[in-house]
């Protein structure tokens, strides 16, 4: 309606006037542009499938749910208003239930009237495939020695050993690993959390996990599922790592890595022997450690030992039992107990060490790392000394160690961010134990629940650094009470968690690189691979928004380019896709192994909720 052409009385002139203005037009005038929210991935055919709606003004009317391939309209939706308190930008969020839409195929969501229409997504298994091979994809490209994205050898001096029992500086053969994030340092902290987490997937889901590429990388078929070969990159560095049983590495290089963006090969790092040379080992000694300005704090290091003994006693039944390799199975069984008993004879924590900046990984737990090595052992050795001393561990971290029954955390402070040691005991104890571990990881997704009630969006986890690798353990965690009690309450919570981080966020993006592959995904990540030689590669995990409390008073954070979301962006959370964004928009390595677990649980032929609860 043009209505310059027709006479509109002065009050009804003013007040048409201020409504356009301020983008109240009602439904049937005009209305103010609605942001669809959905999980651009997609939802498994039983799924709870709920979409966001949100705008500055009221949304009156109806949403269609229409086919991709000939925009056919399946369903009429009606919006759902959410009254939570808001974020500060946006004032008016419904939801939009789509539940009872099974059929498999590709859809996408519209207003009725103003037409603003969703990313299309899936509806079906192949929503989610065999994306857990998307995410190894980006674990290769972390490699550190061999790398075989890049087909080069890098870091191949690490490194100078200090702390230890022999001199300082004296070399011991540390390559391999896996470089952590965007930089290039080397932490057991992550990547024993990684390795163990892999090994757990696999014997989980086994039979989701393809053989496309060799022990380094290469593509080809070794006869060995590749998830297993990733793993095996990990333990052959923690055997490097714990050389000798009374010794265990935990670092190779500090924050004296970060001089800007740089090849891995090309590493301009000078660590007192030139660049592109020997970097430092830190030994793991249970007292605090710093070669600069800053101390790391430290009380044993049994935190490292008992998650590494984890990995290394799933990994012997492994090598045993599915891969008939009986050599491996030893070393890693040997291992194994040797780890573990060092957690013993130093209970404490050990930290991550930095050089010459505050920032440092801060975890302080360490009794769901032995109940964890514990119960692994106990499964590997049925020697009943293990279950014992799992099950005093297991009371002893209770929910002491977790984040999930608490509103902050300091960086890495309660890692790693899910307890896998009930998980792993639960199977070897009598009802009664049974109930305490389920009541544990109950208590802390009743919290985050609790906590998700609060937002429009439904999430439960606090915007600390690091948010998604909280969030993808959280989905993680849930999982596994399901297996472990059979309860399938908390569904609905589950489909929000992991929605998110394809999409139905503020930002309406995907919070995995190139997952969907021509969805709006992380694309100027701050990492040397994309930066240097504009390389993409899909599966990696980034940071994820931090309360902007937090991201405001982060040294060094600029922005190369216009903040794209600036539109989106609140007073509460932050997120930001350029590269010179560190605090959210880095993938990290132990971020996206921790969310393999997941990945192949919603990549089932059959729906989640067929599985049986597991008791034995």
């Amino acid at each position: 309606m043009n209505f310059n052409l027709i006479t509109i009385k002065p009050g009804l002139k003013l007040f048409l006037a201020i409504i356009v203005a301020t983008g109240l037009m009602a439904e049937g005038y005009g209305q103010t542009k609605a942001y669809l929210r959905v999980n651009q991935l997609g939802y498994l055919s039983a799924d709870e499938k709920e979409a966001l709606i949100f705008s500055q003004a009221p949304f009156r009317g109806r949403v269609q749910l229409l086919r991709a391939s000939d925009d056919k309209v399946m369903m009429e939706l009606k919006p759902e208003r959410r009254r939570t308190s808001n974020w500060g930008k946006f004032d008016y969020y419904y939801t939009l239930n789509f539940s009872s839409w099974t059929e498999p195929g590709e859809y996408y969501l519209q207003t009725g009237k103003t037409l603003d229409a969703s990313d299309t997504f899936t509806i079906g298994p192949e929503a989610y495939g065999h994306h857990q091979e998307t995410l190894l994809t980006f674990m290769r490209q972390q490699r550190c020695g061999y790398n075989p994205t890049l087909d080069m050898v890098c870091h191949e001096k690490d490194g100078r050993s200090f702390y230890g029992p022999m001199p300082d500086s004296t070399y011991v053969d540390l390559s391999g690993g896996w470089h952590d994030a965007g930089d290039q340092l080397k932490y057991l902290i992550t990547g024993s959390y990684a390795t163990a987490h892999m090994l757990l997937a696999f014997e989980l889901y086994p039979e989701k996990f393809a053989d496309q590429y060799n022990v380094l990388g290469q593509p080809g078929s070794n006869g060995i599922p590749d998830v297993l070969d990733e793993a095996k990159w990990g333990l052959d560095w923690i055997h490097k790592m714990h050389a000798t049983p009374e010794m265990l590495f935990h670092q190779v290089a500090d924050d004296r890595d970060h001089r800007g963006f740089k090849i891995p090969n090309q590493d301009n790092s000078d660590y007192g022997w030139g660049e592109n040379s020997y970097r430092t080992a830190y030994v793991a000694t249970g007292k605090p450690q710093g070669l600069g300005q800053y101390k790391s704090q430290a009380t044993g290091l049994a935190n490292l030992a008992g998650r590494s003994a984890a990995a290394m006693a799933i990994a012997a039944r492994i090598w045993e039992e599915h891969l008939d390799d009986p050599i491996y199975a030893a070393k890693c069984r040997k291992a194994a107990i040797s780890l573990y008993r060092l957690g013993r004879e130093h209970e404490g924590y050990q930290q991550g060490n930095s050089y010459g900046a505050p920032y440092r990984y801060n975890e302080d737990t360490w009794a769901d790392d032995m109940e964890w090595g514990a119960a692994e052992l106990f499964a590997l050795t049925g020697e009943k000394t293990y279950l014992d001393q799992a099950k005093a561990y297991a009371l002893m971290s209770s929910n002491e160690d977790a984040w999930t029954v608490r509103d902050s955390a300091a960086h890495y402070q309660r890692y790693p961010f899910i307890n896998m040691g009930h998980f792993a005991l639960h199977r070897h104890v009598d009802q009664d134990f049974k109930e305490i571990l389920e009541g544990y990881y109950q208590e802390g997704i009743d919290y985050t629940l609790k906590r998700a009630g609060q937002n429009p969006f439904h999430i439960g986890v606090p915007f600390i650094w690091c948010s998604n690798n909280l969030l993808t353990s959280l989905v993680t965690q849930i999982i596994l009470y399901e297996k472990m009690s059979g309860d399938r309450q908390y569904g609905h919570f589950l489909a929000t968690q992991r929605d998110w981080l394809f999409g139905r966020n503020p930002w309406g993006t995907s919070m995995f690189t190139g997952l969907p592959e021509e969805g709006e995904v992380p694309d100027d990540v701050h990492t040397s691979v994309f930066v240097m030689l504009g390389i993409k590669v899909p599966g990696g995990l980034v940071d994820g928004p931090i309360y902007r409390s937090i991201h405001d008073s982060l040294l060094g954070l600029t922005l190369n380019d216009p903040d794209e979301f600036a539109h989106l962006q609140n007073d509460h959370v932050v997120y930001q896709d350029d590269v010179g964004d560190y605090s959210t928009n880095e993938p990290t390595m132990d971020g996206t192994a921790g969310a393999i677990l997941m990945m192949a649980h919603f990549g089932m032929e059959k729906d989640p909720g067929t599985q049986e609860k597991i008791n034995d």
